[in-house]
């Protein structure tokens, strides 16, 4: 137990070190070589994984969420991907598109700001958000902090759980396990901070969104075409509009 916590602190203390050696020039380097979309996400890692999801070519097949629960025998009610549906219109003008959702994977993370422990951390090689179960206390502190409603506590662990971009895929040079085994490639994963990557090529090309941009976390997830409508909005009060999640927790967040 003692040379875990003495390793869990060389590791912290190999964070805040990189971290101070990134400082601003790295950062005002990054800002001329990326697209403008990329570059206002400051992101505070040389190489910054992100996805984006191109709603377009979603079908709804929910293939995504099967290959998450199957890769990390996700208990059942609790779900790390998800795929919501948008349905909204008057007859005969009425349309179903379709919104896969995950862990954002915020350059600007409230979990890890409010975690009491140190358990939820930014990796500084790669900006995954990712959780240490064996630190975390389950105090939910992250969970209600998270504006995506993307955290869920394992009943199995006791300790907060989400989507990590499959990091033991990842560390083996595969892809996520959710963008592999999208039928329509609708899922594109990659390294957002290099200029020439498909994914960073995608964000600069196309007009993209991301979820909840008011909320100032910076989000590494983007949506091409997404349907962010909102059944509470007032505007839709004259209009047919419903929100599927799919989820234990119906409420959209």
């Amino acid at each position: 137990m003692a040379a875990d916590s003495k390793n869990k602190k060389s590791g912290l203390s190999r964070r805040v070190l990189l971290k101070n050696m990134l400082g601003t020039s790295a950062l005002t380097a990054a800002a001329v070589a990326l697209p403008k979309t990329v570059s206002a996400s400051k992101t505070k890692s040389r190489v910054q994984y992100g996805m984006v999801i191109d709603t377009r070519r979603c079908t709804g097949c929910h293939a995504c969420s099967v290959a998450c629960k199957s890769e990390f025998d996700v208990p059942l009610g609790s779900t790390r991907s998800w795929v919501e549906y948008v349905e909204k219109g008057n007859f005969p003008n009425v349309q179903r598109t379709f919104l896969p959702r995950l862990c954002n994977h915020c350059s600007e993370p409230p979990c890890v700001d409010i975690c009491p422990t140190g358990a939820t951390y930014k990796r500084p090689e790669d900006g995954i958000v990712v959780v240490d179960e064996d630190t975390c206390i389950g105090c939910k502190y992250c969970i209600q902090a998270c504006p995506y409603d993307a955290r869920f506590l394992n009943p199995v662990t006791g300790a907060a759980d989400k989507c990590d971009f499959c990091l033991h895929r990842l560390e083996n040079g595969l892809e996520p396990s959710c963008v592999n085994t999208c039928v329509g490639r609708a899922r594109i994963f990659g390294d957002i901070n290099d200029p020439g990557s498909y994914v960073s090529q995608l964000i600069s090309e196309n007009s993209v969104t991301v979820l909840r941009r008011e909320m100032g976390t910076q989000p590494n997830v983007f949506y091409i075409a997404a349907d962010h409508s909102d059944a509470h909005d007032s505007k839709y009060q004259y209009e047919y509009i419903r929100i599927t999640t799919h989820r234990k927790r119906k409420e959209r967040r």
